[in-house]
């Protein structure tokens, strides 16, 4: 354990933390350091057995509440994981999702801008837009983005991250962070429908769902389309390794001159550059005005400096495992194979799998992208870091607890 998470004064908060990646980062949290979390979300299902931790406290509200996120801002490091990211929901709900993901986010960095706070930003790999099959590495700062017409409702979510990103790095004095996932799986990933949640989940629970049923896998448009899939595991190694590097030059706990000075980071020199699903109500959580922030050193604590403009600051991350592409074709085979392991049976008692149309599928406006291949030079020259764990373990570690949590 580093100085930096030894730290049993610091509080990180993390907004959206009842979610799947937010739960796993809280874990671990808790788990690699000495640190206190302010968790908020709308939905603790996936916490349950973190409520009453000592080191907790939890908010049961959002971002369109501007108390919350005054509250929110007042704490050195923010991590933004809040949310609508399903898929289905793009086309039904597009300006609900584009308030979820532009407006909410805008008014949190608008915060933290004039706190101090360190913002690191969940955004998304969608951001890169309507990749072709042919498409190279997707490279932070240059590859372009293209999207569909304006009459493809799927790319609401994908145009309002990007345009959150947009803002945050226009904010005058903000200490930043994106982060842009790339297909992160793992347990507790999204959602069965009819028992925890509705609608259409990602690829992955969508799967395993038709799996747990006996039901045909439809493959959208025939599964051409390729993912490089991430384990969360490797998602939180990379936010350890971030949260090293950016505590490290900037916030020091107090001893905050200005980020330009001493940021480089070990590995390489700097550069400029929820949807809710559970069941329970937290009837105890507190609300905005009952919050306490209590001695945790806030954000009006650090001596912010000048606008950052090295190492981790200012800088836009792709989070991914280039060496785990597969076809979502591909992908269903696979998981049909690990589902026969898991239940011990026979792979040619599985239904095979169907070919739908995306419009059929998630109705009028789907549209998509072939392939989003990650570069991830930029986290390992700056960072260190590389995602380690293959596809096929991902896949059983997320299938296996999906068949454990959900089957009768």
């Amino acid at each position: 354990m580093t100085p930096r998470f030894d730290d049993s004064s610091f509080t990180v908060a993390i907004v959206g933390c009842g979610g799947f990646i937010g739960s796993h980062l809280l874990d671990a949290v808790l788990e690699r350091t000495r640190w206190r979390v302010f968790g908020v979300d709308l939905d603790f299902y996936r916490l349950q057995h973190r409520l009453n931790h000592e080191r907790c406290e939890f908010l049961c509200a959002d971002l369109a509440d501007p108390a919350v996120v005054e509250r929110i801002a007042q704490f050195p490091l923010v991590v933004n994981l809040a949310a609508i990211c399903t898929p289905s929901r793009y086309m039904g709900e597009a300006c609900e999702v584009i308030r979820s993901n532009y407006d909410h986010p805008a008014a949190l960095a608008e915060a933290c801008a004039k706190s101090g706070a360190w913002l690191v930003h969940f955004s998304t790999s969608e951001i890169y837009g309507k990749t072709a099959a042919d498409s190279g590495e997707l490279v932070e700062d240059s590859t372009p983005a293209v999207f569909g017409p304006v009459t493809a409702s799927r790319w609401s979510y994908a145009t309002a991250k990007l345009l959150a990103e947009r803002f945050i790095a226009g904010l005058p004095g903000l200490r930043w962070t994106v982060v842009r996932p790339f297909n992160f799986v793992g347990p507790y990933m999204d959602f069965m429908p009819g028992v925890d949640g509705e609608g259409i989940p990602r690829v992955l629970a969508n799967f395993s769902t038709a799996l747990l049923r006996g039901e045909p896998l439809k493959l959208v448009n025939g599964g051409k389309a390729k993912r490089c899939f991430t384990s969360v595991h490797d998602a939180i190694d990379f936010l350890f390794a971030l949260f090293d590097a950016g505590l490290g030059c900037a916030l020091s706990f107090g001893v905050g001159d200005s980020p330009d000075a001493g940021c480089k980071t070990a590995a390489g020199a700097g550069h400029s550059g929820r949807d809710a699903v559970g069941v329970s109500k937290v009837g105890a959580a507190p609300n905005a005005s009952e919050l306490k922030v209590g001695s945790a050193p806030g954000a009006s604590e650090l001596k912010v400096g000048a606008a950052p403009d090295a190492g981790v600051f200012s800088q836009a991350f792709n989070v991914g495992n280039a060496e785990n592409e597969v076809s979502i074709a591909e992908l269903a085979q696979k998981m049909r194979a690990i589902f026969a392991k898991v239940r011990g049976v026979d792979v040619s008692t599985l239904p095979e799998p169907q070919s739908v149309s995306g419009e059929e599928y998630y109705g009028a406006g789907y549209d998509d992208s072939m392939r989003r291949m990650p570069s991830i030079a930029k986290a390992e020259r700056l960072l260190g870091f590389r995602a380690r764990i293959p596809l096929d373990t991902a896949l059983e570690e997320s299938l296996s607890w999906f068949v454990m949590h959900y089957s009768v």
